[in-house]
């Protein structure tokens, strides 16, 4: 783990105050001058209290985080493991803020300081990584998964500007894009969750701004949604209709179901009944229906929206390149992401309704935390 130094005098510091840091590993061979930057996730924290208890975990404090991560799925050095992208300068940027990466305020009362700094830790992470070969790439992927995907949404442009003019440059979301909709109980549970968000942690002047300016609520252009159509770098939106961590969180959160009648459904699929799966399907249809323009319109877009119960899918190797990974139209993650970055082919992929696809790894959490993507099923490549 490389701990940026220079974080300090800009004051880009995770909420405990410790130093930003990432993973890279070194390309190689015909990949050495390309670039692949992937966003941790794990979630957000909106209120100080949540904050605070954030702070004093590896989400919050890089002086908590393991030293070495594995290195899996697109992030993997092995060419039968991750053709495309295997022999790139690989970077794991490690996530500590509790905002994706996108806000720029402190707190402190005389007892408790925070800082949300993760705007300045993004800037201050892209400045280190420049002399190091990043400013001369040819070629560039900003990745992520979860709150990481959707800091892709908030940084995507900004990383183009940094960046030669004349390199290659893309950003793909994995499981980034939450929607903004109503719970089983008609409440606007995850727009509340992001308006405070916003609001604590400063992120609002770091929003697109051509979509805070177009929209009487600027708030929401946090929503991948709003965003992406103002966005001009070449997108690719690699989501499961039936994201887990949004169906448990945002279409049937546990306030919204305070006597656990979804408890069974949301653990298996095939223990829904008619109405639940009904409801379910809508979350689908909402889905589709904020793609529809991107999926129709865009010419330099890619789309892989399959049908699996799952929650990231680049990550682990299981789903995103091996013999039996989901697969639509007969392709894999990894080569639809292939495709679609060397322009091999046009790559919209959108599946048929749960329950058709019988390729799905359906990752269902028991808990309310999605867990970390398995380690790959080879020895596994560990960066320090």
């Amino acid at each position: 783990m490389t701990l940026v130094r220079d974080a300090a005098a800009q004051q880009a510091f995770c909420l405990d105050g410790s130093l930003p840091a990432y993973h890279l590993h070194r390309g190689f061979g015909a990949g050495k001058d390309n670039w692949l930057l992937q966003f941790e996730g794990g979630g957000w924290c909106n209120d100080v209290p949540s904050c605070l208890e954030r702070a004093k975990t590896h989400r919050g404090s890089t002086s908590l985080m393991n030293k070495w991560e594995v290195f899996s799925g697109i992030l993997s050095n092995n060419a039968s493991l991750n053709p495309d992208f295997y022999n790139w300068n690989r970077v794991k940027l490690r996530y500590c803020d509790g905002a994706s990466f996108g806000g720029d305020a402190k707190f402190e009362n005389g007892t408790s300081l925070i800082y949300f700094r993760g705007q300045r830790i993004w800037d201050a992470i892209i400045r280190d990584l420049l002399p190091k070969g990043l400013g001369t790439a040819r070629k560039a992927l900003l990745s992520g998964c979860s709150a990481g995907g959707l800091a892709t949404f908030l940084q995507c442009d900004n990383f183009r500007k940094m960046l030669p003019a004349d390199a290659s440059v893309k950003c793909l979301s994995d499981a980034g894009f939450f929607l903004d909709i109503r719970d089983i109980s008609l409440k606007y549970t995850m727009r509340s969750f992001f308006e405070a968000l916003v609001s604590l942690q400063g992120i609002e002047p770091n929003l697109n701004q051509n979509c805070t300016h177009s929209s009487a609520f600027p708030k929401l252009c946090f929503f991948p949604q709003n965003a992406l159509k103002y966005i001009t770098t070449p997108y690719f939106i690699l989501n499961s209709a039936y994201d887990v961590f949004q169906f448990h969180h945002g279409l049937v959160p546990p306030s919204a179901d305070l006597h656990g009648h979804w408890n069974r459904c949301k653990l298996d699929p095939a223990a829904c009944d008619a109405t639940q799966i009904s409801i379910v399907q809508g979350l689908r249809g909402s889905m589709l229906t904020a793609l529809y323009s991107f999926n129709r319109h865009s010419l330099s877009g890619g789309i892989f929206i399959n049908s699996c119960f799952a929650h990231c899918q680049s990550e682990s190797q299981d789903t995103w390149f091996a013999d039996d990974s989901p697969r639509l139209n007969d392709k894999t993650i990894a080569e639809a992401v292939g495709d679609w970055y060397f322009s091999r082919r046009v790559t919209k992929e959108i599946d048929c309704e749960y329950p058709c696809d019988k390729t799905c790894h359906n990752l269902i959490p028991a808990s309310p935390t999605p867990p970390p993507p398995p380690p790959p099923p080879e020895v596994p490549q560990v960066i320090s």
